[in-house]
């Protein structure tokens, strides 16, 4: 649920269920609005889960879990994946060493089932593990414009600067912690943790107070993350083989043994994956899309783009999969991000929706270039002679 429910709907906003949490969908205008976060800087209430780790043994617990290294020292985090036996990713998480304890955020789905899971595998160590989600709230900062609205509201220690480094200040009366983020929208980011009793005043300053921030939901998110080439848990990561998507951010070679390593490893000493994430431009249905008015009518978009799951062709060979498609707000160009074959040789393919073909170009990764690359977009390993 929401926080600050009555913010956003002074805003206008529509709302949705995003993994088992109510969150905004938009505002009204979600293209417009993903312009201005291009341009300046627009602010989104993150719908995730939380959980606390506590115990002298927190870190060597959580590490031994994850498919990255855990921070020793306090200020830090990392981006991490729980992998199954099969090597499949069963959630992402960031993982944040605060102190006297590490907080994880999570798809808010995944919640339950990672604290049972890893209360189970709790044998002699000095490990608690609390849900701790309704304690915080979690706003994200996005845009070329991030670091200066950061800094004319946050009193104390200047904006934190390396990626998944924080920092502790105020918000008008507020203790809050601003983390550099890792660039998913392809933007210069950061996430300002508060107290949940203390989300309206932090959202509302976050909106209104010093440089202007825009509010935008979901939609902008996915169509911004989708333009940076950025996989999601929602759409591209669930049950996938991270080499698949190219999270090398998301794995240390070096580290001990985790569940799923083995199979990470032999994809990665083969030399590459089956699968690669390619970028599609849908230059077939830009006539199309443009004589829909996106911010007046998302779902006419919706309808008119091809859905999850479309097959991807070169010829009359079957090469891939759509996983999500949007209009881009910087190119106003119908784009997609589809699973296909490591080695095929991409040009012009087509996209098969309904025994219908939808004519597409595939190009490199990202969309556009915004002030930061994500640092999610896939990279692979060169091939080897």
């Amino acid at each position: 649920m929401t926080l600050v429910s009555g913010t956003h709907d002074a805003h206008g906003a529509v709302y949705r269920d995003r993994g088992g949490r109510e969150v905004v969908d938009h505002y009204g205008k979600p293209v417009r609005v993903g312009k201005a976060v291009r341009k300046v800087a627009g602010v989104i209430e993150m719908g995730y889960g939380v959980l606390a780790v506590r115990g002298d043994d927190r870190v060597e617990f959580v590490d031994n879990a994850v498919s990255n290294r855990v921070p020793a020292e306090d200020g830090e985090g990392t981006y991490a994946l729980l992998l199954d036996p099969q090597g499949g990713i069963e959630t992402d998480m960031y993982v944040y060493n605060a102190d006297e304890r590490l907080l994880v955020f999570l798809p808010p789905k995944r919640v339950e089932s990672v604290a049972a899971d890893w209360a189970e595998n709790v044998f002699i160590q000095d490990v608690e593990i609390d849900d701790v989600s309704d304690e915080f709230g979690v706003f994200g900062v996005h845009g070329p414009k991030s670091t200066e609205k950061v800094a004319s509201v946050l009193g104390g220690p200047g904006a934190p600067e390396g990626p998944l480094s924080f920092v502790r200040g105020s918000m008008v009366d507020a203790g809050v912690t601003v983390i550099a983020t890792d660039a998913p929208l392809g933007e210069e980011g950061y996430e300002i943790v508060c107290a949940a009793a203390d989300a309206s005043d932090v959202f509302d300053t976050l909106i209104n107070r010093g440089l202007n921030a825009t509010p935008f939901g979901y939609r902008t998110w996915d169509a911004l993350a989708t333009e940076a080439g950025t996989p999601l848990f929602e759409y591209e990561l669930a049950g996938t083989v991270p080499n698949v998507l190219g999270l090398r951010n998301a794995l240390d070679f070096e580290k001990g043994c985790y569940v799923g390593q083995e199979v990470v490893s032999r994809v990665e000493n083969q030399g590459r994956p089956s699968r690669r994430l390619a970028g599609l431009e849908l230059d077939a249905l830009a006539e199309a899309v443009a004589g829909i008015d996106a911010d007046a009518n998302p779902k006419g978009i919706d309808d008119a783009l091809p859905a999850s799951g479309a097959a991807v062709f070169d010829g009359d060979e079957a090469i891939g999969e759509i996983t999500r498609t949007a209009v881009g707000p910087a190119t106003d160009v119908p784009i997609a991000l589809a699973l296909v074959a490591f080695d095929a040789d991409l040009g012009r393919v087509t996209v098969r929706v309904d025994g219908d073909e939808v004519g597409a170009t595939a190009v490199d990764l990202p969309f556009v270039e915004g002030s930061a690359d994500s640092a999610r977009l896939p990279t692979y390993p060169e091939p080897r002679a």
